[in-house]
């Protein structure tokens, strides 16, 4: 088993955007005159795609949203994300990012985005900020069903499919990669997959996150991935000390 990839999810992880998806969701549901609120956000939304978002938003409120409305509601707020990305004097990235791609090159692994999000979003951000180079692969929530959201292992199964028919050599396996989260979705999704799983504390505190990554970190900035390479060049179950496990 050797580590071949690492597989990025986007919001809460590349960019520091969660406020900003959370107040245009809100947004729309005022504008449909029906009532946001924190809690219904976070645990319908938070690691899921937009469609599956707003579905699940409008049915806890009992509305049926109609495909035409839904597309309707996702283009509304895709245009506003790009409307307020643009308007950022900077992208509000992650510490630690510029340092973990640089680590993923020097040691010649393949990267892919594995989000949610929709593709023009991550597209934007990616643009912006001088990434688009250094990711081989995109996945994002326009390429899934609504079913397909994560926590199903859909995008993550996608990811390793696309890595293999874009590097035929590369012959990867989803225990050759490492997936890096910070949702319970996210988490749970790529552990579906197969995938080991590195947790960030970004959205939820560190102990929330502990029983259910392979690894957590505090913050992006603390992935050393000369840490894991033991788990994967050895194969055996505990990994280093430096990233407490879910043991």
């Amino acid at each position: 088993m050797v580590l071949k990839a690492v597989l990025l999810d986007f919001n809460g992880v590349v960019i520091n955007d969660e406020a900003l998806h959370q107040q245009l969701i809100e947004d729309l549901l005022l504008a449909e005159n029906l009532r946001p609120t924190l809690s219904d956000y976070a645990q319908l939304c938070r690691g899921r795609t937009d469609q599956a978002c707003i579905t699940s938003l409008w049915e806890r409120q009992g509305r049926v949203i109609t495909p035409p409305q839904l597309d309707q509601l996702l283009a509304r707020k895709a245009d506003l994300y790009h409307q307020a990305i643009a308007a950022m004097a900077s992208l509000p990235l992650y510490p630690g990012l510029e340092d973990l791609i640089y680590q993923i090159r020097a040691s010649q692994l393949k990267l892919a985005i594995v989000s949610g999000a929709r593709h023009q979003e991550i597209q934007t951000v990616l643009t912006r900020s001088g990434l688009v180079a250094a990711v081989n692969l995109i996945i994002s929530g326009d390429q899934v069903s609504l079913a397909g959201s994560k926590p199903a292992p859909d995008s993550y199964l996608l990811a390793i499919q696309g890595l293999n028919q874009q590097f035929p050599d590369l012959l990867l396996q989803p225990q050759d990669c490492v997936a890096i989260e910070d949702s319970f979705a996210g988490i749970e999704a790529a552990r579906r997959a197969g995938v080991p799983v590195v947790g960030v504390a970004h959205s939820y505190p560190y102990h929330m996150l502990h029983r259910r990554a392979d690894w957590v970190v505090d913050y992006l900035y603390d992935i050393k991935l000369e840490w894991l390479q033991p788990y994967y060049d050895l194969s055996f179950s505990p990994p280093p000390e430096d990233l407490p496990a879910d043991q």
